[in-house]
């Protein structure tokens, strides 16, 4: 995998990083899943063309990183044709499996052979009581196991992503043992946003959130592996307080901390700039509705009709997303915005409007 940086993003012009729901087709019954995965394929998923057109688009518009989702990825057949394409379109590339019996050996050193840059597998529990509970499948937590060493034996950098909420939040400490032993480039950290079947799944508390900030500050300076939060930006907000400045320094302070690459420069996902939903960030669905996150699933337009690139810079609903401006309540209040500007997925899961504030954050504005 190439140490370097990815090329800095006008994010106005491109998003950093494109998730593409390639399937949402699953053999897991997640208790989290914002999609509500089923095991069968929908007759009206991209075709193999129309993916290679999309991954043109991706490319072309100048972002740099693009990542194969679901459902399950490795439901689709032509994955490895597909990452081949975009590897020759000058993407780097991830790929997010479920742990289900798809995930073997020989394909993951097939995704290595195709020129797959990075492998994420999800774990949201150090036992395996816990984490196949989660996960509605008896055995998915070795099998998660088993595809990290897969992962390792092909080459492929990888990365771990946690649902983190209520239910697990007091397994902290272990989640980080656990993901200590895995030797990985990268810990996501997804903070529950309460759709699809998550939404009858509690998050943590405005309190919670500030000592989970805590924990992976410190746990950045601590380890090799890169920690990214997910549905958290006032985790900037918290590192920029915490460092005690707020000008121009204390942004390029945060940009250090928040993508430090310490011997695995490059790992898929790592932003110099502060990413939000339709902020550096663009989702496009297993139909092809072109959305600002998976976690606010609404479509500015298609592929099948309109040009990413388009949609991403000139749609109403983008370009609302970009202006800090428009904020309502406490967000739009705070003098954190420009950096932060709240989970705008949680905002309109917990409200409806997706301007609105966000309620999982305990900081009050002295504006």
């Amino acid at each position: 995998m190439p140490h370097a940086l990815p090329r800095p993003v006008d994010f106005s012009r491109a998003p950093f990083l494109t998730i593409w729901e390639t399937t949402r087709s699953c053999a897991l019954a997640c208790r989290h899943c914002r999609a509500q995965a089923i095991l069968g394929r929908h007759t009206d998923e991209l075709t193999t063309a129309e993916a290679k057109d999309l991954l043109d688009q991706v490319a072309a518009m100048g972002t740099p990183i693009l990542v194969f989702s679901g459902g399950d990825a490795l439901n689709r057949p032509d994955l490895e044709e597909l990452i081949r394409h975009g590897k020759r379109a000058g993407l780097r590339l991830g790929a997010i499996p479920a742990a289900t019996p798809r995930l073997t050996r020989e394909r993951v050193a097939a995704l290595k052979d195709a020129g797959l840059d990075q492998l994420a597998l999800s774990l949201d529990a150090p036992t395996a009581e816990l984490h196949d509970a989660f996960r509605g499948v008896p055995g998915s937590f070795a099998k998660t196991l088993e595809g990290a060493a897969f992962a390792r034996e092909a080459g492929i950098p990888l990365q771990i992503n946690t649902c983190l909420a209520a239910w697990n939040f007091p397994h902290l400490e272990a989640m980080v043992e656990r993901v200590r032993s895995l030797d990985v480039a990268f810990w996501e950290i997804f903070f529950l946003i309460p759709i699809g079947r998550g939404s009858a799944m509690r998050g943590l508390s405005p309190e919670q959130f500030e000592l989970a900030f805590e924990r992976f500050h410190r746990l950045n300076f601590e380890e090799r592996f890169i920690v990214k939060l997910t549905e958290a930006p006032h985790y900037r907000r918290y590192v920029m307080m915490k460092e005690g400045r707020r000008g121009e320094n204390a942004a390029a302070r945060i940009r250090h901390v928040l993508a430090r690459p310490r011997g695995v420069g490059g790992a898929i996902g790592m932003s110099p700039e502060a990413v939000n939903a339709g902020k550096g960030f663009l989702f496009i669905d297993h139909r092809g509705g072109i959305c600002p996150s998976g976690f606010l699933p609404i479509p500015a337009g298609d592929v099948r009709r309109y040009r990413i690139a388009d949609v991403y810079r000139n749609s109403p609903l983008f370009r609302s997303l970009r202006d800090p401006s428009l904020l309502k309540g406490k967000c739009g209040a705070c003098e954190f915005a420009q950096v932060c500007a709240g989970s705008r997925a949680r905002a309109n899961a917990a409200t409806g409007n997706f301007l609105d504030s966000d309620p999982s954050c305990a900081y009050v504005p002295t504006a």
